[in-house]
């Protein structure tokens, strides 16, 4: 199997949404909207086929799915759940106060989300490891609220892995609805389901859109896009293991992204032989071949320096450094979701049990988005406390300021506390 030698086919990877999509999601929006739970009803019996009045999932559909998952992936879930708490707990913030020899106190207050809603994709696969990644961290951050999101089909069946998921993270409320309309029944509440003040989770081209055409009216954390994973290697790399990581990452869509940036064109042609080999026995070979023919690549660079510039620029989802001394290349990265270093660091195990998130900017945007985590589910407020004498110091400074920028009421409400001259 033969790798591209250049990026160019990148530039054609984003997805553009389509006016037929935007359009409909935006009809669904407005008329969940206008029309609540009738509209919800609606559109689960056509999209799902689903047609019961309730929309929420019983205790006993919980416990039931907990007692049929075999006991054996209860205690895997319970691992994974150890090993995400584990890194998350270190993201957790304290407010802080500072108190002044003047008098003057001031900090910043942390406060959890209020309600918070997690969408969980259904349809042809079940993802009970987007449910740890999502819950934990919300749960870490203090949110008492929070609620699951999910379509089903006409028997109205939750897969068990999911709820077994959910009650591991202690989420008890979950909903059997998905799309565009459970985005909308989360953003604007309807008379069954209270409006959140946060959507999460990844989802197709509709959720996706709808998330982003809600933004405003509640947050959302991320419209990511297809999966992508960049490995930097040196001669020392394994070229089975490369071959694996970049398959790992292909089999997801065929609009996922798999490169190699190496100083090494013999490891090239070992990974490609490795390629060719190891994909005859993957159940999704085609997805693997079509993405790595359109999306894959191996660029050949000069020295490891000229491998990570590329890197930070290309900014990439899943960054995996697989070099003689991995630990001491830490400092080279810029721009990247998650790094995983070393040959016995695969991305897979960040999906499920390394503890860091899943849940990771994609398409470039590690410039400036980060994985989620605890920080997602709170918010600061500042605060500040100035005596009378405290503010008489800075009075003549901020009249001058509110004056120059022409807002004489901002002036005057500084003025007129001293107006009567007692000191």
């Amino acid at each position: 199997m033969q790798l591209n030698r250049s990026l160019d086919g990148l530039a054609d990877r984003k997805i553009d949404v389509s006016e037929d999509i935007s359009r409909s999601v935006r009809d669904i929006l407005a008329d969940i909207r206008q029309n609540g739970d009738d509209a919800l009803r609606r559109y689960a019996r056509e999209f799902d086929g689903f047609n019961e009045d309730s929309f929420l999932v019983t205790r006993n559909e919980i416990d039931d799915a907990v007692a049929n998952v075999d006991d054996k992936f209860m205690q895997i879930l319970e691992r994974a759940h150890n090993q995400i708490t584990e890194f998350h707990t270190n993201q957790i913030q304290e407010s802080w106060s500072v108190y002044k020899d003047n008098g003057v106190q001031m900090g910043q207050i942390i406060r959890p989300l209020g309600r918070v809603a997690l969408y969980v994709p259904g349809g042809t696969a079940a993802y009970p490891s987007s449910v740890l990644m999502n819950a934990i961290p919300a749960k870490l951050a203090g949110v008492d609220d929070i609620a699951i999101f999910t379509p089903v089909k006409a028997d109205g069946k939750v897969p068990d892995i999911i709820l077994a998921a959910a009650a591991c993270c202690g989420v008890n409320t979950i909903y059997k609805v998905g799309g565009a309309h459970a985005i909308a029944a989360a953003a604007y509440g309807t008379e069954s389901i209270p409006k959140v003040d946060k959507i999460v989770g990844p989802g197709n081209a509709y959720v996706a859109t709808a998330k982003r055409m809600v933004y405003g009216d509640v947050d959302i954390d991320m419209v990511a896009g297809p999966s992508e994973i960049l490995i930097i290697a040196d001669e020392s790399a394994n070229p089975k293991y490369i071959a694996a990581d970049l398959m790992s990452q292909a089999e997801h869509d065929v609009l996922s992204s798999a490169i190699l940036v190496t100083t090494s064109e013999l490891l090239i042609n070992k990974v490609e032989t490795e390629l060719t080999r190891q994909i005859k026995g993957l159940n999704r070979k085609d997805i693997i071949t079509e993405s790595l023919a359109r999306y894959g690549a191996a660029i050949l660079v000069e020295d490891i320096d000229a491998a990570f510039a590329l890197s930070n620029d290309l900014a990439p989802e899943h960054l995996e450094i697989l070099t003689t001394n991995p630990l001491e290349m830490l400092p080279k990265v810029q721009n990247a979701g998650s790094i995983f270093l070393g040959e016995h660091t695969p991305e897979a195990l960040g999906d499920y049990m390394s503890g860091t998130n899943h849940v990771l900017p994609t398409g470039g945007t590690a410039k400036f988005y980060s994985p989620l985590g605890v920080y997602d589910f709170v918010k600061w407020s500042a605060y500040s406390y100035y005596p009378r004498a405290a503010l008489s110091t800075l009075k003549d400074d901020v009249i001058t300021f509110a004056n120059l920028e022409g807002l004489d009421a901002h002036a005057n409400s500084i003025a007129v506390r001293f107006e009567d001259n007692i000191d």
